[in-house]
Parts: structure tokens; C-alpha cells; sequence
């Protein structure tokens, strides 16, 4: 039973030596034949709107204004005030603009730990947070369970001398969900100095946080978004840049220019501390803005009714099962499935029918399939995939 709430185009080309008119008439035509339904669990499929944002953005010519400019300015606080409505943030946080959800790790370490850190693992991303607090030379702890299991809150003990408490609301790579009322018992779980990261990188909007009991999220817009990746979103509080501030006066190193102050004291004028991805940041602003019109409860309504029709097929499926066979622990926005088929040969029978899910991450490539339910995907289109995968495979 689920929980509820939850929680190129090629253009004209000149004909070079060695490549034929042919050859480019054929490129041409595969590019603007790609109609391929994207379930892959990021990138992902564009959200629908997202073609006539990116031609607006052609058209202002975007790409080129400085990132020191009004212009720029302007679309920044306008990203920055959709995602705070449509994720309802309180006063007290700051949405800060990186590379990547992999660079937040880092950039999270290196501002906000002196010395230790705790994590909860239970797949490859979770892991990866852990790895990167020791790469970075602070010890790091974490409490692990088996692939595909979530957490059993009376088994985890949190060290007294943790500085950071890394969640995982959503593991991509397994499809395990932390559900919310779990994340909101870790203010008392935890030692009150420390700080609460959660990583939604693979869920947000979706789920409903309560913002006040945790301390960062973060995110990227490849995946729940249904953008271009090459942005990761750093929602944070006022008690992470008062730990960062409070290193710094130490006088130990926060990193380079993306030290936490740096970055906030260019936030607060709608700046970034370097050139930023100024077309994402613009794209991510313009989505934001086409989901509060739409409306983030019935966005959280139609994705939690997507993912029913897509456990329905897994659960009397011959050839797919659930890769996370507790209900309470199961991802309504990365549906994983064990698979007896090799994922290729589910890709290969598929394609024939414009559509492409993901394969199983690392060891489990072939032995598993990952399958998105972000807000781009409309349920005529998950439709259409249960019924396709039910008539090929059964």
C-alpha cells in the first residue's frame, strides 16, 4: 500500500569532405524523427512545456547576457520565488544554484564538517555521500541495510559527535524511499547541533516536506524537474551558513569560491559566485512556474495514481517483480523491477514502440529495470507503457 501525501536538433550544415549530403539528410531526419518516451530515471523525459521555454529563451537570445546583468538577475529571483512557493519554504532558507546534486555533497562537507559525519546507506548514491565525506578526510560513519530495504528508525543509532546527518529520502539506484514522517523524527533522533541533509535528488516536488525539521534538500533538475541536466538545486538553512561562517572564523578551509558565505553573499543580489548555467536556471524558473499553475497537489495526486497503475502490473507480472517488496518502502518516483529478461532485450522490444526505460544501476544493470513516474509523464503515457509491457511480455 502506498503512503499518501507523498511526501541537436541538427540545422543546416555545409558538406564537408567525407561526409555525404545523404549522410546529413539521414541525421537530420533521425533528429527530427526522436519521438521516444523517456522513462529513464534521469535525464528524463522533458517536461512538456519545456521546448517553447527553450525557443523563448533562443529568441532573447539568453545564452549570451552577462550573468552580472538585470536580465539575469531578474530570471534568477524568478526561479528562485517558483521553487519557493511550489515547495512551500520558510523564510529561513536559501536556494543556492551549483553544477550538480554531486557537487552539493562535496560543497556540503567541506562547509558544514569539521570533523564527523553519519550517513543512512542503502544504495549506491547513498554510499557515494559517505565516500566523499572520507575522500575529504573527515570521518564518516554510516549505518547500512541490504539493497532495496528502508530503515528501521529503533536500530540506528547516531553518534553524539555527528556534525551532519545524511538522508536518503529517494536511492535512484534502488528505488528504497525514506518515507516523511520517518525523515521528521531525526531532529529528535539526532544530536541537536547537528544538521539534516536529505538527498531528493530523484523525488522532488513530490514529496510534501516539513522543512522545519530538517535543515538542507537538495536536488537536480534532470529527473523530477524534467529539464536539461547541468544544474543542481541547494535548498539550506540559516543553521547551515551559521556553521559554515562559524568554520570559517576558525580559519579552516570551506573549499574555493563556492565556500558557503561566498555563495550566499551572491544569492541575496540574485547572483551566482561564477557564470552559471544561466538557460537552466532560466528553464528551471519557467517550469516551476507551469507546475504552481498547475498546482503541486494535483501533481503529487496524479503521480501517486501513475505509480499504482505501475506496482498493479508488477505485482501479477510473470517476468517483473518489485525490487522493493515493502510497500512502505517503495518509490513512487523510481519504480524499480527485478527482471527476468535482460534489461537490454526489455529496452530492445520496446523501442520498437517509441518508448525507453532505465536499466538496473551497476551490478544489477541487467538484472533490474528503473522506471521514472516524474510530473512529465502524463498517465496516458504510463498507460501505454503497462500495456506494452504487458503485451510483450506478459
Amino acid at each position: 500500500m502506498l503512503l499518501a501525501p507523498w511526501p541537436c536538433a541538427i540545422g543546416n550544415m555545409v558538406k564537408h569532405a567525407g561526409v555525404s549530403q545523404s549522410t546529413i539528410n539521414h541525421s537530420n531526419q533521425q533528429s527530427a524523427m526522436n519521438n521516444i518516451i523517456y522513462f529513464t530515471p534521469g535525464p528524463s523525459e522533458l517536461y512538456p512545456s519545456v521546448t517553447t521555454h527553450l525557443a523563448t529563451a533562443w529568441q532573447a537570445k539568453l545564452g549570451s547576457i552577462s550573468h552580472r546583468g538585470q536580465q539575469f538577475k531578474e530570471l534568477y529571483a524568478h526561479a528562485v520565488t517558483g521553487l519557493r512557493h511550489l515547495l512551500q519554504l520558510p523564510p529561513s532558507y536559501h536556494v543556492l544554484f551549483l553544477s550538480s546534486a554531486n557537487e552539493i555533497w562535496e560543497r556540503a562537507i567541506q562547509n558544514n564538517v569539521e570533523h564527523e559525519s553519519f550517513h543512512l546507506v542503502n544504495g549506491a548514491f547513498s554510499n557515494r555521500f559517505y565516500q566523499v565525506a572520507q575522500e575529504l578526510g573527515r570521518k564518516a560513519r554510516r549505518h547500512a541495510v541490504e539493497l532495496s530495504q528502508g530503515f528501521a528508525l529503533e536500530s540506528i543509532a547516531i553518534p553524539h559527535t555527528a556534525e551532519l546527518v545524511g538522508l536518503i529520502h529517494n536511492e535512484t539506484s534502488t528505488g528504497a524511499c525514506m518515507p516523511v514522517a520517518d525523515i521528521n523524527k531525526f531532529r529528535d533522533m539526532a544530536p541537536a547541533h547537528a544538521l539534516i541533509y536529505v538527498d531528493a535528488v530523484s523525488s522532488l516536488p513530490i514529496p510534501a516536506f516539513d522543512y522545519d525539521q530538517v535543515d538542507a534538500v537538495y536536488f537536480s533538475v534532470q529527473k523530477g524537474f524534467g529539464l536539461p541536466a547541468g544544474l543542481g538545486v541547494w535548498l539550506l538553512n540559516d543553521r547551515c551558513i551559521a556553521k559554515a561562517e562559524a568554520l570559517q572564523h576558525k580559519g579552516l578551509s570551506l573549499g574555493s569560491y563556492h565556500s558557503l558565505p561566498a555563495m550566499l553573499a551572491k544569492a541575496t543580489v540574485n547572483q551566482t559566485v561564477e557564470t552559471p548555467n544561466v538557460l537552466g536556471i532560466y528553464l528551471l524558473g519557467k517550469v516551476a512556474e507551469d507546475m504552481n499553475q498547475k498546482g503541486i497537489d494535483l501533481i503529487r495526486q496524479e503521480t501517486e495514481e501513475k505509480a499504482r497503475l505501475m506496482y498493479a502490473f508488477l505485482d501479477k507480472s510473470r517476468i517483473f517483480s518489485p525490487a522493493v517488496t515493502d510497500a512502505a518502502y517503495q518509490s513512487i518516483t523510481t519504480i524499480v523491477a527485478d527482471t527476468s529478461i535482460a534489461a537490454s532485450e526489455v529496452n530492445k522490444r520496446l523501442a520498437a514502440f517509441g518508448m525507453q526505460i532505465g536499466s538496473g544501476y551497476g551490478d544489477f544493470k541487467e538484472k533490474q529495470v528503473r522506471i521514472a513516474n516524474f510530473p512529465a509523464h502524463t498517465l496516458e503515457q504510463i498507460q501505454k507503457l503497462v500495456d506494452t509491457l504487458e503485451e510483450l511480455f506478459g
